[in-house]
This record gives structure tokens, sequence and C-alpha cells, in this order.
């Protein structure tokens, strides 16, 4: 991943995932043992490495910063807030790549994934990401760019959110 003699930095969102993806696939799902993972993995990349995954990782969590997958969310957890809603996606981000383009594409897919709340609403994958990239950097990273003010796409309204995502509300409702 990292050529020392010339000082580049390969992480790029091929390797981003790679990294996500050996976590998960290690973890058999455990959100405390892929939380740990992802932490010594970051923890032990070249410093322009750790940086580039820490803004990959905020680049896929503003990705996912959607009306419709927060739609999702609320259905699938009987409500979502904001910070519920930030956990959800850096969950969903640490179920690898296929998971998170699939669950962009299309929300209401989800219903076919098997549902444990404290993973899907798991409050520290990022706290770990945060983690290890200070572990390699010495300090934390700021953002390169501020959060989005609002998410993208189609706002719903609470009362009808169900009527937008028909599997997921015959699953969960």
């Amino acid at each position: 991943m990292y050529n020392m003699a010339l000082n580049e930095v390969f992480m790029d969102e091929m390797n981003f995932w790679m990294i996500i993806g050996s976590a998960h696939e290690q973890s058999n799902g455990d959100m405390d043992q892929k939380c740990e993972l992802i932490r010594t993995a970051l923890s032990k990349l070249p410093q322009d490495d750790a940086r580039a995954f820490s803004a990959l990782f905020r680049v896929m969590m503003d990705r996912a910063y959607s009306w419709p997958l927060w739609g999702a969310a609320y259905v699938i957890n009987g409500g979502c807030g904001d910070d519920s809603f930030s956990d959800f996606r850096a969950s969903l981000i640490s179920r690898g790549r296929a998971a998170f383009e699939r669950a962009l594409a299309d929300p209401d897919s989800l219903a076919a994934e098997d549902f444990d709340e404290d993973s899907w609403f798991y409050e520290g994958y990022q706290y770990a990401v945060t983690d290890g990239v200070k572990a390699a950097v010495g300090t934390v990273v700021n953002r390169e760019s501020p959060h989005p003010d609002e998410p993208f796409g189609q706002e719903w309204e609470e009362d009808k959110v169900y009527e937008l995502y028909p599997q997921l509300a015959e699953k969960f409702a």
C-alpha cells in the first residue's frame, strides 16, 4: 500500500474498502471485535494513508447522508434521530462496499439483511476509525470540508415514511 522510497500515498477507495472488508470478515459480525480490528489496522498505516482513510470515511458518511437512507433507518428502528442515523451510516460502512452500495441504490433492499439492532445502530465504529487514525497520525484529523447541512434527496414525512419502504415496513412495522 505504501512505497517509502517514493513517499506515495496509496490509500484510494479500493484500498479503503479492502481494509473495511477485511475487518468485517474477520469479526464475524461482532461489532466490538470489528472496531478493534479497524482501530488496529488504521493505527499501523503510514500517516498519509491514515489521513486519506479518514477523508474517505467522511466522504462515505456524507454519501450516505440522504433522506432515503434515513427513512429506511427510521423504519428499521421505529424512529431515528441525528445521532442514531450517524451510527447507522457508520455501521453500514462497516459492512463493506457491496452492502453500502446496495443500500444507497435501494434502501428498501435492507429488508433482505439479517438485523441485530446493536450491530446496525452501533455507537462506536466511527470512534474506532478516529482512534485508529489518531494513533497513526498522532492527532485527530479534522474534516477538510464541512458536514452537509441537510441530507440530500427527497425529504419524507414521518406519518408517510412506512409507505416509502414496503419491504422494510412489512419486516419491522
